[in-house]
């Protein structure tokens, strides 16, 4: 028998499953350069070791730190719980993720997974007994370095403001050359026929649909967004939003907040002020009706039943399907033939032509021609009195240092009974009334800025109507629209057959 030494087989050590993460934070050129070589030196650096199996390298462009929504990253925790990674390589903690709550709850995840995180910079591998700590503490640092940048950038982009700088400008009818907003001839000429057509009587629906035939790519929204851009009359509103939260990128309104600065006459205009401030007071008026136009005409929702108080809308006589020698479009009360709880009657208000509209309107304003002078006076005394916010500014003002020192009391509050005895049935009633004090003043600060912005639109029709009064002939002899847009608020017709014309300043005149 012969005995022989087999000598012991040692197994090949398991090949890790290696990729990388690499991002960058905008998608300037430089920076997408930046990209490029880490995706080129990650790849080197896996495929050179010989116990690495390449993975590949998940990369992003123009991704922020503090988005957990970010394509790639997702991509690759996706890999890593289907247990296709072990260990992922990334320049440093502020590229993995710069919210701690997200670094830590990745890396705590993926701990559980055996994937093992290894911060080049750092020199920290998070599967090591000292890499949840250093992790936590060196996470802070890149949270707060997160904050202290979108605080400069902030910063930067107010100063810009300030100057009358925008952050971007990029809209239909306008192209930045060179810093500066250019006219772009094609597309101007599309804005201002959806302002016409707006002018017209056509809704925003109606307007979408007549670009669309013409292939233009705008919907509703965008057509509602163009009529009231204040740069399409060759001004800026800057600061109009702001971002709440440095880490969510969530952005609010900004409704008084944070400064806004009014830039006059800082790039051509495509729309004057004069048509401009005309479709801001129709869209005003339009938002009350309740309701959206099915009628392309001036006079849809401007007449109105004098006995039921409804529209008057058009509709047509004797058409016939091969005899149109009878037809006749007229204006009468939309609930005419309704019982209206009347049983065998409805609206006993007359039908009117377009025709005996538009007569009567000429004669309403040649009657007017010799006390034009008077009318533009009596408008500018009104808009003093009717209009005048001044006080309302003051009394905001006043009441925000209350709700601020009602704030303070309350912080101190809380501070006093963190930190000495306190009997909390009197401490809780006195804190109550510190909270329900700044809840009454903010309901109060609510009313009076709804109040102040309908003085400040009621001030901008009459200023709209005072200039038209102004620039209109003193007499027309054929039926001017436009004319008639910027005067008249709504005309009533009367069971008698009169109409009553009710102008945007206020007075009433029969015809």
């Amino acid at each position: 028998m012969i005995i022989k030494d087999v000598a012991p087989i040692t197994p090949l050590p398991k090949r890790q499953n290696v990729a990388a993460y690499a991002r960058v934070s905008c998608g300037k050129d430089e920076m997408l350069h930046s990209l490029a070589a880490q995706v080129s030196a990650y790849s080197a650096l896996i495929q050179s070791r010989p116990d690495w199996n390449y993975c590949g390298v998940f990369a992003e462009a123009a991704e922020t730190g503090t988005k957990e929504s970010r394509p790639e990253f997702q991509r690759l925790l996706t890999d890593c719980r289907a247990g296709l990674v072990d260990m992922v390589i990334t320049k440093s903690i502020s590229r993995f993720a710069r919210n701690t709550v997200t670094l830590l709850a990745t890396v705590r995840e993926l701990k559980e997974l055996g994937v093992d995180v290894f911060f080049e910079e750092q020199r920290i591998h998070s599967l090591s007994c000292e890499g949840k700590l250093m992790l936590t503490i060196l996470a802070g640092y890149a949270q707060e370095e997160s904050r202290s940048c979108s605080d400069n950038v902030k910063w930067r982009v107010r100063k810009d403001f300030e100057q009358g700088k925008p952050s971007g400008f990029r809209m239909m009818g306008y192209r930045l050359k060179g810093g500066i907003p250019t006219i772009v001839p094609k597309e101007a000429e599309w804005v201002r026929q959806i302002f016409a057509d707006y002018l017209e009587g056509f809704g925003v629906e109606a307007i979408a649909k007549h670009c669309k035939a013409q292939g233009i790519k705008i919907g509703k929204t965008g057509i509602a967004g163009i009529l009231r851009n204040v740069k399409y009359m060759g001004d800026m509103l800057l600061q109009k939003g702001f971002t709440t939260n440095y880490l969510t990128k969530a952005r609010k309104k900004n409704e008084g907040e944070i400064p806004q600065f009014w830039v006059e006459g800082s790039h051509p205009a495509i729309i004057s002020v004069d048509e401009w401030e005309t479709v801001q007071a129709e869209l005003a008026r339009r938002s009350t009706l309740g309701r959206s136009l099915s009628c392309h005409s001036p006079f849809a929702t401007r007449l109105v039943c004098g006995s039921c108080g409804g529209f008057y809308g058009k509709k047509v006589w004797g058409s016939y399907k091969d005899d149109k020698s009878r037809r006749r479009e007229v204006w009468q009360c939309n609930d005419k033939y309704k019982r209206l709880g009347n049983p065998g009657k409805g609206c006993q208000t007359p039908t009117l032509t377009e025709d005996d509209i538009k007569a009567r309107f000429l004669a309403v304003w040649n009657g007017m021609a010799d006390n034009r002078e008077n009318l533009i006076s009596d408008c500018r005394t009104a808009k003093e009195l009717l209009c005048n916010y001044k006080n309302i500014t003051a009394e905001i003002a006043e009441l925000e240092r209350e709700v601020e020192v009602a704030r303070e009391l309350s912080r101190k509050a809380i501070y006093e009974n963190a930190h000495t005895q306190q009997n909390q049935a009197e401490w809780n009633e006195r804190n109550d009334g510190y909270l329900e004090r700044v809840r009454t003043v903010l309901a109060r600060i609510t009313e009076l800025t709804e109040e102040k912005r309908r003085r400040q639109h009621k001030a901008r029709i009459l200023e709209s109507y005072i200039r038209n009064l102004e620039k209109s002939p003193d007499s027309l002899t054929d039926f001017d629209e436009k004319v008639f847009i910027t005067a008249i608020d709504r005309m009533t017709v009367e069971l008698g057959g009169t109409l009553t014309f009710l102008f945007l300043d206020g007075s009433s005149v029969v015809g």
